[in-house]
């Protein structure tokens, strides 16, 4: 990932409102959103959800748009991972309001990818546990959204929320046990 002074000065002149900067950050930080958003998207079917392009631009759109900068590097890639799992989870929302109507015409169930819409109902449904796990415990569900949406490693996931390693194995541990409770899986 890029240079964490360079970063860290580039984000701090950011939030000093200098779009220059801004502009320097996001062309330094492109790969690194790409390769998160890659990793964000193994294992979906192409045609049933956003494209890395896609997710990288949409994450750089919300994060430009949001009030203030991230404090550093880390700060950058927890936000990131926040914003991306925002993003598939709002795209999945959509994809399951299209294929149940959506306001528009009926379509004949034959019609309707049963897949597609599972993998839509599953997003849903893990983003709503999220919320919930979020109202029991903050940091575990950052460090799934760290972990599982970004891809980040547990140590990156560690250095992104600014807390120790071990901790982050125990969040992480602990949050996927309670998610599968939840979920009933």
């Amino acid at each position: 990932m890029g240079d964490r002074g360079d970063i860290t000065q580039l984000l701090a002149l950011a939030g000093a409102g200098d779009v220059g900067a801004w502009q320097s950050l996001v062309a330094a930080m492109y790969s690194d959103l790409r390769h998160l958003a890659h990793r964000q998207l193994i294992g979906q079917r192409r045609e049933q959800t956003i494209g890395t392009t896609g997710l990288v631009n949409e994450c750089y759109l919300r994060l430009a748009g949001a009030a203030g900068a991230p404090n550093d590097r880390g700060h950058f890639f927890a936000l990131a991972a926040r914003v991306m799992r925002q993003v598939v989870v709002d795209y999945a929302r959509e994809r399951l309001a299209q294929k149940r109507g959506g306001g528009e015409r009926n379509v004949p169930l034959d019609e309707v990818d049963a897949e597609e819409l599972r993998e839509a109902e599953r997003h849903a449904a893990l983003d709503d546990a999220l919320v919930a796990l979020a109202r029991v415990d903050e940091r575990q569900a950052r460090v799934v959204e760290c972990r599982f949406f970004a891809g980040l490693t547990e140590e990156e996931t560690a250095e992104a929320l600014r807390t120790s390693l071990r901790s982050v194995q125990r969040d992480w541990q602990s949050a996927r046990e309670w998610l599968r409770t939840e979920l009933g899986s």
